[in-house]
């Protein structure tokens, strides 16, 4: 339960920080390109930090390097006060980046050091229940001061500091030290799990664009911060409604055939937000179908690949799933909000049409259907 409510509070903190920065630099006159050049600074953050992470958490520990990464993240966040230049603003989300990847690292390996393969879903879905509720929460926090007000980057610092609490209370044992000789080898895993790494790097292209840009597109629909959050909310309480059900979809069926079921019906659910202006109903209702499809996909994957390796990689392939998820969101809001600067908001959604029908396109159930590979076999 503790390493749920530290996730939730994570969440609270990274979701509502990147609302704001999308809501103010909008409000400051800031292109649509460079406000996704400043959700990709962050991603990048998140995809360097996965290395650093990883040699961190070897270096120092999962708990001190918890500490370290909360510490740089209230820091980061506050510092957003001192100056609105723009240079200065990608600094700062860069080193947000960083210290968000090592909290993820941190968090996401030792839930799964507690899980049995069999019940692996149903525990992945109570930690994405959490992240889920966290990002809902944030976004409702939208409306408590104009969308852009200096009580909520405050906020955000605050919540920060407040995941440091559960973790010191928990009870639970340390996960297995990671051996600094170790690297992510990332040949090994694109060889064993290669279908799962596709769906994470999509899923980052996904999640970038939306969290970066959608803020950007529901305020480009006449909609004031409070309607922004609800939009956002809406989307995110899909995922959170989706969790448990896909729970006990991918303990039952098969994971990848779920993943091509899924990324399809997210490109079909795309489609009538193509046409603009887009009634209020129909926004919230495609909104609220395209989350439930994409925030299941993150799941499915991370499920499909931690099935297949040993407990002593999970760490390696939390970093290199980080990886590939912060690579997708790094490159997701430049191509988006590139397409934006030409083709209007609708773009946005255009783009995550094309991501989700790659996406199916490309997973094979037979690819991904290899037996895991026994200890002992390279």
């Amino acid at each position: 339960m503790a390493l749920y409510l530290a996730t939730l509070l994570l969440q609270v903190a990274a979701g509502l920080l990147n609302s704001w920065v999308a809501l103010r630099s909008l409000a400051l006159g800031t292109a649509d390109f460079l406000i996704g050049s400043l959700m990709a600074v962050n991603a990048l953050g998140l995809m360097l930090g996965a290395l650093s992470g990883y040699w961190l958490i070897a270096r120092i520990g999962h708990v001190r390097a918890y500490a370290l990464a909360c510490a740089l993240a209230v820091a980061a966040t506050l510092a957003h006060d001192f100056s609105t230049w723009l240079p200065f603003w990608l600094l700062l989300r860069f080193i947000v980046g960083l210290a968000l990847m090592s909290l993820y690292m941190v968090l996401e390996s030792w839930i799964n050091e507690q899980v049995e393969p069999a019940s692996r879903g149903k525990v992945l879905a109570w930690y994405m229940t959490a992240s889920f509720l966290g990002l809902i929460g944030g976004q409702l926090g939208l409306g408590l001061g104009g969308g852009a007000s200096r009580a909520l980057l405050d906020l955000v610092a605050i919540a920060f500091a407040l995941c440091l609490v559960p973790v010191a209370f928990t009870r639970l044992p340390l996960p297995q030290a990671v051996a600094t000789r170790e690297s992510l080898q990332p040949l090994r895993f694109i060889r064993r799990v290669p279908q799962a790494l596709l769906a994470i790097v999509v899923t980052g292209l996904l999640s970038g664009a939306f969290h970066g840009l959608a803020p950007v597109y529901a305020s480009q629909q006449g909609m004031d911060a409070a309607m922004v959050g609800l939009f956002m909310a809406s989307c995110l309480a899909a995922g959170l409604l989706a969790q448990f059900p896909l729970g006990l979809l991918s303990d039952r069926f098969a994971r990848p055939r779920l993943i091509r079921l899924f990324a399809l019906l997210l490109a079909v659910a795309c489609l009538p937000l193509l046409w603009t202006p887009v009634p209020l109903a129909l926004l919230l209702g495609c909104g609220f179908v395209i989350g439930l499809m994409q925030f299941s996909l993150y799941p499915l994957a991370l499920a499909l690949a931690n099935e297949r390796i040993e407990s002593l990689e999970r760490v390696s392939l939390a970093g290199l799933f980080l990886v590939g998820f912060g690579l997708g969101s790094s490159i997701g809001p430049l191509l988006a909000g590139a397409a934006m600067e030409v083709f209007g908001g609708r773009a946005l959604y255009g783009f995550s049409a094309l991501c989700g029908l790659v996406l199916a396109l490309l997973v094979r159930e037979r690819l991904a259907g290899r037996q895991p590979v026994a200890a002992g076999e390279g």
